[in-house]
């Protein structure tokens, strides 16, 4: 299974990153929150004193969610800033951070994908949503430098979610409002069961430090 870091060839990683066993959980913000429905501020001052921390919170965060990806907005911190570790459809795994993100996807050019969707910030609601087949990410990292990753499928999905994520639209958004309503009901029913799944592994991690 190769592994890209950045969008680049990289070593094999361990299942649960070390980004994950330095990381404190944070609470995830949820539809209807305010900071989840504007656009967050650009980051002009990078580096690992101002926001390694940051980083190894949210990979914690999204490891106990169960998530593929975690935006700022999502911990409520307003800020351009996502962080990732999927594997898609053909067993690569992806992980990396992006901040001030832009995402080019041309529907025109490059089609759209059918699939279910979901959100950690809409717990346990899943609904189809068509997405660009392809995407490219141009962001920055850690120290500011600039870099460009392409994606298909399940990958260019979570990096279009993620950015627009940071531009304060959430996935339900789009949907039309019968199946946003629908989505947000079983939410709200599953809710509970959601949030008792992060708890019991939230203990597994702390148990393993």
């Amino acid at each position: 299974m190769p592994t890209y870091v950045q969008g680049r060839l990289s070593r094999r990683l361990p299942e649960v990153l070390d980004e994950v066993r330095r990381g404190k959980p944070l609470r995830i913000t949820e539809y209807g929150e305010e900071i989840l429905h504007r656009p967050c501020r650009a980051v002009t001052e990078f580096g690992a004193a101002r926001w390694g921390r940051l980083i190894d919170d949210m990979f914690t965060t999204m490891w106990i969610a169960e998530g593929c990806g975690l935006a700022a907005n999502q911990v409520d911190v307003d800020a351009q800033l996502f962080v990732y570790d999927l594997t898609d459809e053909h067993g690569d795994r992806h992980v990396g951070h992006a901040f001030n993100p832009r995402v080019e996807a041309s529907v025109a050019l490059l089609g759209t994908q059918p699939g279910s969707e979901g959100c950690l910030s809409v717990p346990g609601a899943n609904a189809e949503l068509a997405r660009p087949a392809r995407a490219v990410l141009h962001a920055y990292d850690l120290d500011g430098h600039p870099f460009t990753v392409e994606s298909s499928g399940y990958f260019a999905r979570c990096l279009v979610h993620e950015t627009q994520h940071l531009a304060g639209t959430v996935y339900v958004d789009h949907l039309s409002p019968a199946s946003r309503t629908d989505a947000l009901n079983d939410s709200a029913d599953e809710r509970p069961s959601v949030f008792a799944r992060r708890t019991s592994r939230g203990n597994l991690l702390a148990d393993a430090h």
